[in-house]
């Protein structure tokens, strides 16, 4: 479903992504490793069209969205469903109001309807009767799965995950990823996580592929991925200090 090709970006003389290539299949969970600030949240904008690349190409359903006006992009990105590292919640806004608010703006489903697809979506993920509640009344788990219900809201057929076990304890951090394995079963949906989380990546992959040096340096099954040669790798997913990975 999407298709990355020899993507490259920079940020003045930063080189972040140095070709980039890789492949989201229909009905795969494709997990994205690597350390903080090794580009994998800005390979994340590149595919919902917040960045543009330097050079290389997205492909979604073979349809290059790099170079795509502002319309026909948004065409595009309506098929991906979000959930941000941070949840990204509207502060003044009920939960019943976020979980809603891409069925506002983008759809023009009358309000009963958008209110029983509200109701739906936290049922999903195993919220019910909070339409009310403000996100400061809710735990950091509760967050996650709202920002998770206003993500599957329209029902989109990609979805993408930035960090989702950050900033909750390892519980809650399962749970999420119950919940992640449950949302593609359900939703029949192609996703992509990134994460540096090797519980949950080696929890919720089909497949795993490290980002080091701005490219994607291995690519293979949790189980390929945990006895790769690869030294760099070894490093990563055993999280040691020594190793070619320099650390300051």
């Amino acid at each position: 479903m999407i298709r990355i090709v020899d993507l490259h970006k920079s940020f003045g003389q930063k080189k972040v992504l140095e070709g980039v290539n890789l492949r989201l299949k229909h009905g795969e969970t494709l997990v994205i490793i690597g350390q903080s600030g090794c580009g994998k949240s800005v390979l994340l904008k590149h595919i919902i069209g917040l960045l543009k690349p330097d050079k290389g190409k997205i492909l979604v359903d073979g349809v290059d969205t790099t170079n795509l006006k502002d319309d026909e992009l948004r065409k595009i990105t309506k098929r991906f469903g979000i959930l941000f590292q941070g949840t990204a919640l509207f502060d003044s806004m009920t939960v019943g109001q976020n979980v809603g608010f891409g069925l506002e703006r983008y759809t023009d489903f009358p309000q009963e309807e958008i209110k029983e697809l509200v109701k739906e979506s936290l049922a999903k993920v195993g919220l019910i009767g909070i339409e009310n509640l403000m996100p400061y009344e809710l735990s950091g788990g509760m967050k996650k799965r709202v920002g998770l219900a206003r993500a599957i809201a329209y029902r989109p057929d990609i979805m993408l995950y930035d960090e989702p076990s950050t900033g909750i304890d390892p519980i809650r951090a399962d749970a999420i990823n119950d919940l992640v394995i449950r949302m593609k079963k359900e939703l029949k949906v192609a996703t992509l996580i990134i994460t540096h989380d090797m519980v949950s990546a080696y929890k919720v992959a089909d497949r795993i592929g490290m980002l080091y040096a701005g490219q994607i340096i291995e690519m293979g099954s949790p189980e390929e991925i945990k006895n790769s040669n690869n030294q760099v790798v070894q490093q990563f997913i055993h999280g040691r200090a020594e190793g070619p990975i320099k650390n300051w």
